[in-house]
């Protein structure tokens, strides 16, 4: 190891496969390191909730390893696959900036690794500092493979707050007594939405709320009068979760990877995909009682069933240990459907817009764009006359899709593949619509027509163009938060709002001052939320519903950024070892 302590935080004796540094030096870096990780893709026994059962993991962990690096370091990552499933990885929130080959979804920047098969993502950390994760990115496989993503600032450079005293990831997931991808693959082929998760998880383990789980609890071990860095993660496949932690307050300092103006809040919300650091300081002397509840449960408006329990995890003050978990102080959360308390929060983000971390939020646009984001439906296609899907009044079955294109997955090439080489025949058509196909009261009554069309079309974009996108919530069937989260980009959110997007009225009141920079925004129930970016990454990006079910009825689109004139703009030819289809 050279030039200082290793950067790696381990679950388990696996870890020691996966880190090695090596000092590089780069323009304006003055010590960037290549750090090195290995990823074995292996089945492992785990039981929670009673139930054994053998999921994917990375090196027999679940949650996975820990990724540790600097701002600035360039991450090599080996993946081999010992399972039976396709798979691939994505690092989620990273720039990739002229790394798209090893951006990760499957069919978009890369062709799945197929069962005994290997592939090495490499890519570097520019800009970025705060909390990011990794999880696959290939059907349901997420369920059980991801793990989190720290990047640290510069050495030397310090937080642009007092420096906790620890810091701890929390990774907020569910788990599905069945296998997850017999439950997604059950739903497609009726038609109807898929069974939910059993239970929430705070770090993979689900807590005493939950049958055969007092032994499986998440417990953090505090001090009396320090501060920790809690690196939220909401790893869940489908639900937006509220957090909060028995008569603590928490204050937020940074989302997904992003600085913010701190704010205080007794509870936060965090959908899927989405990262935040918050700061919790502990009382200045031993508390009464001995032990505080962290617990977590869902934000949706939904009208299907899903996973309406919470989960909780233990905040500990040592020495003292509590001798049993019932009674100690717990969280007040709000209601599942509580969207005034979301709308709350979430108003409260604003970068930090400082000398130092400025916010170049685009002040003019060369694209506008308006996309309807929500729920379709398709007909029961393949069956006799006279019987049903499982879908919307049993006569159609569950889709999804912006401006009414429900998208469909290449598959005998990724998009950047095809991209890259200029043979676009077959595989895409580059006429996403720019509005949708008929205009509607998109938060009113629906209209009768709810069938969707199918297709993989995308946006070309040239390189350094500024784009502003409205997301446009819609109540055909449901009126729901959709999370979208926007591979080789962060954004600014620069306007948001309840009721239909008025283009003559609400951009008047965009905030291009301070407005916060996110990889994944939800788009708020019933509402809309704008968002501007500039388009200075060439590539193949897909943006997409971080709800997993949403994703696979076809909530996605991708933008195909064009390279630029100058060497450094250009997309560079993918690796001898990628992934073939």
């Amino acid at each position: 190891m050279a030039g200082g302590r290793r950067l790696l935080h381990c679950l388990s004796p696996a870890c020691l496969l996966l880190a090695v540094t090596v000092v590089v030096t780069m323009p304006g870096l003055a010590a960037a390191r290549t750090r090195h990780y290995t990823f074995n893709v292996t089945m492992a026994t785990v039981t929670r909730l009673c139930v054994t059962k053998s999921i994917p993991t990375v090196n027999g962990q679940f949650p996975g390893p820990r990724l540790v690096v600097r701002e600035g370091d360039r991450l090599v990552v080996n993946v081999h696959n010992n399972i039976n499933n396709n798979v691939t990885f994505h690092w989620h929130g990273v720039r990739q900036l002229r790394s798209a080959w090893a951006d990760g979804p499957s069919y978009i920047t890369q062709c799945p690794i197929r069962p005994g098969q290997s592939y090495t993502y490499r890519f570097q950390i520019v800009g970025q500092r705060g909390t990011l994760w990794w999880h696959a990115h290939f059907s349901w496989l997420r369920a059980t493979l991801y793990g989190p993503l720290v990047i640290l600032p510069p050495a030397g450079v310090p937080y642009p707050f007092p420096k906790p005293y620890r810091e701890v990831p929390v990774m907020l997931g569910e788990w599905f007594n069945a296998d997850p991808e017999a439950v997604i693959k059950q739903a497609l082929r009726s038609g109807g939405g898929p069974n939910v998760s059993d239970a929430y998880t705070f770090n993979g383990l689900p807590g005493p709320t939950y049958n055969c789980s007092a032994t499986d609890t998440f417990k953090l071990k505090v001090r009396p009068g320090k501060t920790y860095m809690l690196r939220l993660i909401n790893a869940a496949l489908n639900d937006e979760l509220f957090f909060g932690v028995g008569n603590h307050t928490l204050t937020v300092v940074q989302a997904d990877a992003s600085y913010v103006k701190p704010f205080a809040a007794a509870t936060v919300v965090i959908s899927p995909g989405q990262t935040m650091d918050v700061l919790l300081t502990t009382s200045a002397s031993m508390p009464a009682s001995p032990a505080f509840a962290m617990a977590i449960s869902p934000y949706t408006n939904t009208v299907g069933t899903f996973d309406n329990t919470t989960a909780t995890a233990v905040l500990e003050y040592a020495p003292q240990r509590a001798a049993s978990l019932r009674g100690i102080p717990t969280p007040s959360l709000p209601a599942y459907n509580d969207t005034g308390a979301v709308t709350n929060f979430t108003s409260k983000f604003r970068s930090l817009a400082s000398a130092a971390y400025p916010a170049r939020v685009p002040r003019a646009v060369d694209r506008s764009f308006f996309f309807a984001v929500g729920l379709g439906t398709d007909p029961c296609k393949g069956r006799p006359n006279g019987t049903t899907c499982q879908g919307p009044n049993g006569t159609a079955r569950f889709a999804a899709s912006m401006n009414n294109v429900s998208f469909a997955m290449p598959r005998t090439t990724s998009l950047l593949a095809a991209h890259y080489q200029r043979r676009y025949a077959g595989v895409l058509a580059a006429n996403f619509p720019a509005t949708p196909p008929r205009t509607f009261n998109y938060t009113g009554a629906p209209p009768n027509n709810t069938f969707v069309s199918h297709g993989t079309r995308v946006v070309p974009l040239r390189f350094n163009a500024s784009v502003e996108v409205v997301l446009q919530d819609t109540s055909i069937l449901a009126a729901e938060s959709h999370p979208l989260h926007l591979h080789g980009y962060d954004f600014f959110v620069v306007g948001t709002g309840f009721g239909n997007y008025d283009a003559g009225k609400d951009p008047a009141r965009y905030n291009l001052v301070d407005p916060v920079q996110r990889n994944t925004i939800s788009v708020p129930t019933g509402g809309w939320v704008a968002i501007r970016f500039v388009a200075d990454n060439p590539g193949a990006w897909i943006m997409h519903c971080h709800f997993d079910v949403h994703l696979s009825w076809g909530l996605a689109m991708a933008w195909l950024v064009n390279d630029g004139p100058l060497p450094d703009q250009k997309l560079p030819p993918p690796p001898s070892d990628l992934p073939k289809c």
